[in-house]
């Protein structure tokens, strides 16, 4: 097909986030960390923990309003996220859905509930698997129950079983059943849990979503959100996707949510473990992603190239542009820009809130 302005496009349905953390859009220029990290689990203490502490409501609201922004400009309809914020967990859930509802994009939401925060609130450095829920831990889940028998579409969120007892653990599997939804959680992302799959192989279902998974030491029920890119930038290894039996997806871990290019990305390192692959199978993964999330079969991203919907061409084709995006038949992207927000003022917005935010990690 054609456009007014003479230039080749194509079509295809709506990209999916199968892991997203939304409120890291204003993680851009906050503090740096104030010592250089010695491990994985380091590095979550000096600057996400702290992110994730100096969040408040506000904040929260046009973190995920960003984010859902730039999610609708490169094509991404659908979200799955992942989200933590200690100190402002009431209400987190429905002000991440308010903002991506008034850009027009989709999303499914869960707080992700941990045991690292103590009832004090103080960090804990470790936690131990025969310790006690704590009060925060229970406040998470109750967030994910209220936000699901409120309407809200979403799971019931779990950070990762090195930052959970056994109790914590067993009482997200527990509501998730009684919802009828999945548990959504980090799996094995580095050596700090590498006693993730032991811990979680009675407890795991088919409709959960392991994120990363790249120490994984056996199989495990559920689907597999593969993140290549924050993997790599965190340096925990990769994840071998393709010796897995799980469905496999793709999440962009909160780096954004350019999916094409995070399954350019995903094509590359999979290339570089298994040079028999082929674009198909990240193809593959991104066809997945909408089984996850079907509504994304309905939405329509036009892109300012003729195949985009070639998986040989989209993988190695840096160029494609969004030339316009339809949610549920309503046009939400036009000529490169939103049509249900202003997108110079929501940036300025967000600027503001994330100068407020990164003022209140200072104190942490």
């Amino acid at each position: 097909m054609t456009n007014t302005s003479g230039s080749m496009t194509s079509t295809t349905p709506g990209l999916v986030n199968a892991h997203h953390h939304l409120y890291s859009a204003l993680a851009r220029g906050m503090p740096a960390p104030r010592a250089t990290a010695t491990s994985f689990a380091h590095m979550l203490e000096l600057v996400w923990w702290r992110l994730d502490a100096a969040h408040d409501v506000d904040s929260i609201y046009w973190s995920a309003k960003l984010g859902a922004l730039e999610a609708a400009l490169a094509g991404t309809t659908c979200i799955i996220d992942h989200h933590e914020s200690p100190n402002a967990i009431e209400g987190s859930l429905e002000a991440i859905t308010r903002a991506c509802e008034e850009v027009g994009v989709r999303v499914r939401a869960c707080y992700g509930v941990t045991d690292r925060w103590g009832d004090n609130g103080v960090l804990h450095q470790k936690v131990s698997p025969l310790s006690t829920m704590t009060k925060a831990a229970q406040r998470g889940l109750e967030e994910c129950e209220r936000h699901i028998k409120a309407g809200g579409d979403g799971m019931v969120g779990v950070h990762a079983a090195f930052s959970c007892s056994n109790e914590t653990l067993e009482a997200a599997s527990e509501l998730a059943q009684r919802l009828g939804v999945g548990v959504h959680i980090h799996v094995a992302e580095a050596n700090d849990d590498l006693q993730a799959g032991a811990r979680l192989a009675h407890l795991a279902k088919d409709n959960w979503l392991l994120v990363h998974g790249v120490h994984l030491d056996r199989e495990l029920a559920g689907w597999l959100a593969h993140n290549p890119r924050s993997n790599m930038n965190n340096g925990v290894g990769y994840a071998k996707p393709t010796t897995r039996p799980n469905p496999v997806v793709l999440g962009s871990d909160g780096i954004g949510a350019d999916m094409a290019e995070e399954s350019r990305l995903a094509y590359v390192r999979l290339r570089e473990f298994d040079t028999s692959q082929t674009p198909d199978t990240v193809a593959g993964w991104m066809h997945n992603a909408r089984r996850l999330f079907p509504a994304s079969e309905t939405d329509e991203v036009t892109w300012r190239y003729p195949a985009a919907e070639n998986a040989w061409h989209a993988a190695f084709t840096t160029a494609m542009r969004v030339e316009s995006v339809k949610v549920n038949n309503q046009l939400v992207v036009q000529a490169g820009t939103t049509t249900r927000v202003d997108e110079a003022e929501v940036r300025h917005k967000a600027r503001a809130a994330a100068q407020r935010l990164h003022q209140r990690m200072e104190s942490l």
